[in-house]
């Protein structure tokens, strides 16, 4: 029998020798590391901007008979908080240390020059799977992501705080890198590479199923050839963020279900979750957000369409829950169901507010400050939540949706931060079906995974040494269910909303700027610090401080009231908090992305999939691009630049050989500048030039000319144009539209049957109109050109 081959950890000393030839010595293989015996795989589900009163298990009237499933077998946190916006909490969620600590303090794009701001997560606090890949473990990350500075997102790198790369550490990636995505036509990454998703929409695809394909394949694959290594899996679905896109038979199953409206919908709601013992019998509904229409007010067709957009929206949850149960059958049916370790969140942050008070078909149309009505909204109801929608519930839904508390995403009242969590793991929790009212916070589950596994925070992560957990473990609450919280203190800030939990006090402020709105309507010194006693108000509906005047210090509510925004301003310098900022958009419209400093770019064949940030920044300037290009014999037809996708964006394009430019404003309204005549076999160029003349400063209008081989062949006027950003999701492509079609003219993930040699962007061109020129373009009159809405 051969003798057993001896093994030793990489880095220790080598425990075989070393002779003149093999025959001489005895050889010993290193072995990676594993995990302590029994371990559990983990996984993350989660659920995009979802709110506390929606779905079933936490009283809600949206059916999710598989988050119940789980939750039967389970247990249901109702006292979790998140960070009250997406790439925040979801930094938690994976290092343990809080927003700022990590330089996440908001989303990607609205990242500044400051430690807590910055978006740039340090070695020094790595991600999860990085942790535990030093312990043997295989980690998958599916789905959205949202983590890695857009700055960062280009195929140039960095592609350190990608998720594959050195400070989150995961195995492998699919999904895509920004914080919403069309659900029919996504930017899918595989790893480091942009890939076009497998089939169409017209062919069934839906980007919630492809990622529990996506996510069953992999763990399939690592069943069957590691079935005793366990893994570590992040599925992040991009529901149900807007865009509410789900298919038609989801929708139809709540026909009627919402016509009781949000007013009645969250008292129906509170009364659910006091029978269920997920709020004490005294809680109260908090206030409505200021504004928000009663719905006995409103006309018979906002009622009409703010009822469908909720019946979408609704839709669009159960599909995903639909999606959740195929996931765990799989589990099931491989036998790794019982020792998996789920932590499901509903919600990442409260249900969004961002819809405005009256919903939205194209949520671009509110980035840039185009309204929409409700007339043109009915006249597209049975569009809601299909391909060309970019579709977006109103407000009222949002607070109703986070039932019973105040507010919505982006506030860290407890409608914006106070999200569902289920955990279920039934060889390691021996309740079934309980409810744990302990308080617990984002940063928590890291330190809980670590104990469920048995083993302690890395000292060090890739050589570099690691800043410590900041948060606590969950672990004793799985069984003790009358346990006091071991997480007694917790900072909130976002966008200059601030909060603090201590024991049962709360302290709050609302800083004034509306979910959709761009600024504040006052200075931090005019901030009112709101009050609360949770044990009495769980919902924070009656603030102590109301008419209370705060100069008494004898008032005993006065004097809480210092000790805890003491406490508050502590925390804040603790963790990276200052300076406070509650700018919105213009954190991103300061910053030039990749091009900073350059007017004059080229860009060539195969660059494709470039986000928005990454690209020409052709915004609130005039500026012109010039496209070289080769038409075989037989003509060509295509995108040959495009920008954007449906909800906005431009595309260059030949249409059976005829030069066409299409400017897709929000709306969406279509400006097309055409040649007369289809271009002979052979290379060409056409530029596009567009000259600002409006003298607003976002979206302002000009003229535009389209030239074929330096002959003027349109020219126009674009009243308006795009002024904050073309699209939340699609990209800039050369070649190619590489998601949903900019123009009416040519189909989803098109490219150009011709030869694209180069394309030149000049974003401080040189006009020089003559005088009748520019006299027939200030009077819109147009040649080859059609507007059409």
């Amino acid at each position: 029998m051969a003798e057993e081959m001896k093994t030793y950890r990489e880095g220790d000393r080598f425990p075989g020798r070393i002779g003149r030839t093999y025959k001489e010595s005895e050889p010993a293989f290193p072995m990676p590391p594993t995990a302590p015996p029994g371990a559990p795989n983990v996984l993350y589900v989660i659920i995009d901007d979802i709110g506390f009163g929606w779905t079933e298990p936490f009283g809600g009237l949206i059916r999710t008979p598989n988050i119940q499933r789980l939750a039967d077998n389970g247990l249901r946190y109702t006292n979790f908080t998140t960070t009250a916006l997406c790439s925040p909490t979801r930094s938690c969620l994976i290092t343990g240390r809080n927003h700022h600590s990590v330089g996440m303090a908001n989303i990607t794009e609205l990242a500044t020059g400051y430690p807590g701001y910055n978006a740039r997560q340090p070695q020094s606090m790595a991600g999860l799977p990085a942790m535990l890949h030093q312990h043997g473990y295989t980690s998958f990350c599916v789905g959205k992501w949202h983590n890695t500075p857009a700055e960062e997102t280009a195929i140039s790198g960095p592609y350190d705080r990608w998720p594959t790369g050195p400070v989150f550490g995961f195995d492998r990636f699919y999904g895509f890198l920004g914080g919403d995505s069309d659900q029919w036509y996504p930017k899918l990454f595989v790893d480091r590479e942009a890939i076009d998703q497998p089939k169409l929409p017209s062919e069934g695809y839906h980007l919630s199923e492809d990622l529990v394909d996506r996510t069953t394949s992999w763990l399939a694959q690592h069943r069957s050839v590691s079935p005793d290594k366990p893994w570590l899996t992040w599925l992040a679905f991009g529901a149900c963020h807007a865009p509410h896109h789900v298919a038609p038979q989801w929708s139809e199953k709540y026909r009627g279900r919402f016509d009781l409206g949000w007013d009645a919908y969250r008292e129906q709601v509170l009364e659910r979750q006091k029978e269920m013992g997920i709020l004490p019998q005294h809680t109260k509904l908090a206030p409505m957000l200021e504004g928000v229409q009663r719905w006995d007010e409103l006309s018979a067709d906002e009622k009409t369409v703010f009822t469908r957009m909720a019946e979408v929206y609704a839709g669009f949850m159960e599909h995903t829950d639909a999606q959740i149960g195929r996931l765990i059958d799989f589990l099931e049916r491989t036998e790794q169901l019982d020792n998996t370790l789920i932590f499901l969140f509903v919600g990442d942050n409260g249900s969004s507010g961002e819809g405005t008070l009256t919903g939205l078909f194209n949520e671009q149309s509110v980035a840039n400050m185009i309204p929409e009505t409700v007339a043109q909204n009915l006249a597209r109801l049975d569009q809601l939540g299909q391909p060309g929608s970019y579709n977006h519930y109103p407000v009222g839904w949002a607070v109703a949706g986070n039932t019973p508390f105040q507010l919505c995403k982006q506030y860290v009242h407890f409608g914006g931060v106070r999200n569902p969590l289920v955990v279920h793991w039934p060889a390691g929790i021996a309740a079934h079906g309980g409810l744990r009212h302990q308080y617990h916070h984002v940063t928590d589950i890291v330190p809980t995974v670590l104990e469920a596994i048995g083993v302690d925070a890395p000292r060090f992560v890739n050589t570099v040494q690691q800043a410590p957990i900041e948060g606590v473990s969950m672990r004793y609450s799985f069984d003790a269910p009358d346990a006091p919280t071991t997480h007694t203190t917790q900072y909130f800030e976002m966008l200059g909303n601030r909060g603090l939990v201590r024991d049962n006090w709360k302290i709050v402020t609302y800083h004034g700027r509306k979910p959709w709105e761009n600024r504040a309507a006052w200075s931090f010194d005019e901030d009112h610090w709101e009050l609360y006693d949770l044990d009495a108000d769980p919902s924070e509906s009656n603030d102590l401080m109301h008419g209370r005047d705060t100069s008494d210090l004898n008032d005993p509510m006065v004097k809480k009231l210092i000790d805890l925004a003491g406490l508050w301003w502590a925390e804040a310098g603790r963790h990276q908090v200052l300076p406070l900022d509650d700018r919105m958009m213009e954190r991103a419209l300061g910053r030039e992305g990749l091009y900073a400093g350059r007017d004059r770019m080229t860009f060539y064949p195969g660059a494709v999939r470039i986000q928005e940030f990454a690209g020409p920044n052709t915004k609130n300037r005039s500026w012109s691009m010039t496209a070289r290009i080769e038409v075989p014999d037989g003509g060509a037809h295509g995108p040959i630049v495009a920008m954007g996708g449906d909800s906005a964006g431009f595309s260059l394009y030949l249409k059976h050989s005829v030069p066409t430019f299409c400017y897709n404003l929000p709306g969406p309204v279509y400006t097309y500048l055409r040649a007369d005549k289809p271009l002979e076999p052979g290379e060409h160029t056409l530029r596009y030039e567009f000259e600002k003349t409006g003298t607003e400063p976002f979206g302002a209008g000009g003229n535009a000319r389209l030239f074929v081989d330096d002959t003027e062949v349109a020219h126009g006027a674009i009243a308006r144009t795009v002024g904050i950003g073309y699209s939340m999701d699609e990209t800039f492509d050369i070649g190619w539209d590489k998601g949903s079609p900019v123009s009416e003219e040519y189909g989803p993930i098109s490219q150009f049957t011709g030869q694209v040699i180069r394309v030149d962007f000049d974003l401080k061109p040189d006009f020089h109109p003559t005088p009748r020129q520019r006299e027939e373009h200030h009077g819109a009159r147009f040649t080859h050109a059609m507007l059409r809405q």
